[in-house]
């Protein structure tokens, strides 16, 4: 005889005790450190290429090697986590982290830090997708794992929020290798206290590793983001079409090689019916738009800050930490809206409220408007609050426990594939605007007419009142280029947001994302 089901509300799930919250504070730690990864190197650049003189190519990849390592290999390690042990992966992510961190501290040469860099990411990318894999093994009541879920996203929000401030201030004391001894004793910590608190997981019937898969991977999502960056700085060049060439040749041979494993019976790298799923599908494309639109509203608003405003890096920092709370405040709110209202419904909301920030950005003038910056950061981070709580949570609940890895791993895609577009897309925009609307005198260096930055350095040695008027002119053109992006990028958001909003209101009635999502009854004696 069939069990009957029940929902939530019938039956009694048992309440996570103090060990399990204790997990999540575990869980949390790298997610936050590998946050910060991504965006605490920019305060950092002008003493790292003061110390390491870098040629400009090298200290691009500096800044670019860790986001393009971890966006292509975090699917090779969610799904690694589900065949040794999501939390075997974790250790060695953690040590590695902390272990590399420190020698990046100490590096000699902008090549060693190159090196050192590429290593985070692949650590970096070991940590991610087993983070949000053990938060379902931990909490199994879908309920309290939305508030831990909320409570992990807030996370990964504050670190990149975070990582301009903390860097800044550490800088006001210490050297440019401070920066990474920051991961060190956290990791050291994690080392000590996880395999207490968290327990292991995996598959039960993992397979045999693909690894002509993970190859392909690589293969694909490295050059394709490559390329995506290529054209965000220097528009498209033939370098640029080269990797996107690269990386559409190796996904469409990655899905053919995945199709043909899984029909002779052997376990793919991942399941492409994962994709097949309309939840998963469209709560990971709302979280790449979620992180886009951080990350692009982070490139502009900091420079505004700093070239408009004429504040510090910590000063303007500080001014970006009223949108982190309000994040983290959203996020709360998020898993107990989401009890009453759809999954849809909630993930519109958050865009439209990304968007919103997006279209206050636009309206930034030439002279410093604080207020209205920050207004556009707590819109944004509302946003970013309300959505991804309620998407993460859809993804874990779309799949069944041994795919909770593979899973994760499409989610943290998601996130790093969003963060590398919104810098690419948003700060490509804005850098074409500004290099055709500064007028750049006679006598300026190069450097005038590509950055403001660089404007702001040259005007000083330039004569009469020639200095002056290249800083109006590269003031004006910045501005110019802030209101492109951000046009640029509440379009994108409100295109996501159609097609998400009407993807997820199709699929509510397969899934509901709500607290009334059905489940078995447990068997009676």
């Amino acid at each position: 005889m069939s069990r009957p089901e029940v929902t939530h509300r019938d039956a009694a799930p048992a309440r996570p005790g103090p060990r399990a919250w204790l997990a999540l504070a575990v869980l949390a730690i790298p997610t936050v450190l590998v946050s910060i990864d991504n965006t605490v190197l920019g305060v950092a650049l002008p003493e790292l290429s003061a110390a390491l003189r870098p040629d400009a190519a090298t200290l691009l990849w500096v800044v670019d090697v860790y986001p393009l390592v971890l966006a292509g290999l975090l699917v090779t390690m969610g799904t690694l986590g589900d065949r040794v042990g999501r939390r075997r992966l974790l250790m060695i992510g953690v040590a590695g982290f902390g272990a590399v961190s420190l020698a990046a501290a100490f590096a000699t040469s902008a090549a060693q830090l190159v090196v050192a860099r590429a290593l985070l990411g692949v650590f970096g990318a070991m940590l991610m997708p087993s983070t949000l894999a053990l938060l379902r093994t931990v909490f199994v009541d879908r309920t309290h794992r939305r508030l831990a879920l909320a409570i992990w996203a807030t996370g990964f929000a504050a670190g990149a929020a975070l990582g301009p401030i903390v860097g800044g201030l550490l800088l006001e004391y210490y050297w440019w290798g401070s920066v990474f001894l920051l991961n060190v004793l956290p990791m050291a910590l994690l080392l000590v206290v996880a395999p207490v608190l968290v327990p292991e997981s995996r598959s039960e019937r993992p397979g045999r590793p693909d690894l002509a898969g993970v190859a392909l991977s690589l293969l694909a999502m490295g050059p394709l983001v490559l390329a995506v960056k290529l054209v965000g700085s220097d528009g498209f060049t033939s370098a640029a079409g080269l990797a996107a060439s690269v990386g559409t040749g190796s996904a469409v041979a990655f899905v053919v090689h995945t199709r043909r494993r899984a029909r002779s019976g052997r376990a793919p790298l991942i399941d492409l019916d994962l994709f097949s799923r309309p939840v998963l599908r469209h709560s990971a494309l709302a979280n790449a738009t979620t992180m886009f639109g951080l990350t692009g509203l982070l490139f502009f608003s900091a420079q505004y800050l700093q070239l408009v405003g004429g504040f510090s890096p910590l000063q303007a920092g500080l001014f970006l930490v009223p949108g982190f709370l309000v994040t983290s405040v959203a996020g709360l709110v998020a898993a107990r809206l989401a009890r009453r209202f759809p999954l849809h419904r909630l993930v519109a909301a958050g865009l439209a409220l990304v968007l919103a920030g997006f279209v206050t950005g636009g309206f930034l003038p030439a002279e410093p408007a604080v207020v209205l910056l920050m207004a556009a950061t707590v819109l944004v981070g509302a946003g970013i609050g309300l959505s991804e709580t309620v998407t993460n949570d859809a993804i874990l609940a779309a799949v069944p426990p041994q795919k909770a890895g593979a899973a994760s791993a499409v989610s943290e895609t998601a996130y790093e594939v969003g963060a590398v577009l919104g810098t690419a897309v948003v700060g490509g925009v804005l850098s074409a605007v500004y290099r055709a609307g500064v007028s750049v005198p006679e006598g300026a260096p190069p450097s005038a007419g590509e950055t403001p930055g660089g404007a702001l350095a040259a005007a000083p040695g330039l004569p009469g009142g020639a200095g002056d008027a290249l800083v109006a002119s590269a003031r004006e053109a910045f501005v110019a280029g802030v209101g492109a992006a951000a046009g640029v990028g509440a379009a994108v958001v409100a295109v996501v947001l159609v097609v998400a909003g009407r993807g997820l209101r199709r699929a509510h009635r397969d899934v509901p994302a709500t607290g009334a999502a059905r489940v078995p009854a447990p068997r009676r004696p």
